[in-house]
């Protein structure tokens, strides 16, 4: 008994933390994916595909149910926030920045989501929260780099897409909590991915007439079916079965081991390199999300932990 109780406390964070690997490795092997596709063929293979896994999944776990009418609304305002542009900025930005930038830049998600709740009404400016954010904000800031912004140069159009696909997911967490208060959490992921599916499968669909498919190696393909089933499908599963057995705000902390991931892995097989620049303003990162999250849970990682798709973009 006593071992089987060390199992059930220790499994939720082996689990989260395999989550935070495969979250972690998404850019990297969507950088290698990147280099044989264009980014709107990805985005319309990476929701088609999970929309077919999910509405599989669901429906044999007997989870799907309709959603009424009334909340049509609601749910595609939520899917073109949280999905269709989240997808479209997150992968259109990984194409132009490195691996490291977007994994590092995608750690603003829970300021965002703290800014569009206070505009929203839904939280509460405090000290510590409003110097938390502009200190994560300085981090992006000094990352970007203000006195060099022209888009045309290396990086930097990738990191203020990736920048805008978080304040997109963070306006998604705000506008789609009533949607995960009437409706089990995966029927309203897989109707998101449906509803998604209308813009961006034709569009990826048009982008890859131009493709010589030929000449896609079984390589990518791989890191495709990859990218549909664990940083998408897979992570989410792992994700929610542990959110049933830990608080939600220790979902929310471990979303800091996937910088960490990234790091390590993304010099070993993209070759990117790992500046000050970037040494610095993940410190400033961090330490203002920290300040945010600290002490009481804050509606935005009570909305994070809630929604645990919310870190595989």
């Amino acid at each position: 008994m006593r071992k089987s109780g060390l199992e059930n406390t220790a499994a939720p964070h082996l689990a989260l933390i395999a989550v935070q690997i495969l979250f972690g490795t998404w850019p990297i092997v969507g950088k290698i994916v990147l280099r044989a596709i264009p980014a709107v063929t990805l985005v319309g293979l990476r929701v088609a595909g999970a929309s077919l896994a999910l509405l599989v999944l669901s429906g044999v776990g007997g989870r799907l149910s309709a959603i009424k009418r009334a909340d049509w609304s609601l749910l595609i305002v939520s899917s073109a926030l949280g999905l269709i542009l989240n997808q479209l900025l997150y992968v259109k930005g990984l194409s132009l920045t490195t691996a490291i930038n977007s994994t590092l830049l995608s750690t603003t998600i829970p300021v965002a989501t703290l800014l569009v709740g206070i505009v929203l009404g839904n939280d509460r400016a405090s000290v510590w929260r409003v110097f938390g954010i502009i200190l994560a904000g300085a981090g992006v800031i000094y990352l970007i780099g203000p006195g060099r912004a022209q888009f045309s140069s290396q990086t930097r159009a990738g990191d203020l897409l990736i920048v805008a696909n978080s304040i997109c997911y963070g306006a998604y967490l705000a506008v789609s909590k009533d949607l995960m208060k009437r409706y089990n959490v995966i029927t309203v992921i897989t109707w998101l991915f449906i509803v998604a599916c209308v813009p961006t499968v034709p569009v990826g669909a048009l982008t890859a007439v131009k493709l010589s498919f030929s000449s896609i190696s079984l390589g990518v393909w791989l890191a495709i079916l990859y990218i549909i089933l664990l940083p998408t499908v897979g992570a989410y599963y792992l994700n929610a079965w542990a959110l049933a057995r830990v608080p939600p705000s220790t979902v929310a902390v471990y979303i800091y081991f996937q910088p960490l991931i990234a790091f390590m892995l993304a010099p070993l097989l993209l070759h990117e390199t790992l500046s000050w620049r970037a040494l610095i303003a993940s410190v400033l990162i961090f330490a203002g999300v920290i300040v945010v999250t600290r002490g009481k849970r804050t509606v935005a990682v009570q909305e994070i932990a809630d929604h645990p798709e919310a870190f595989g973009h």
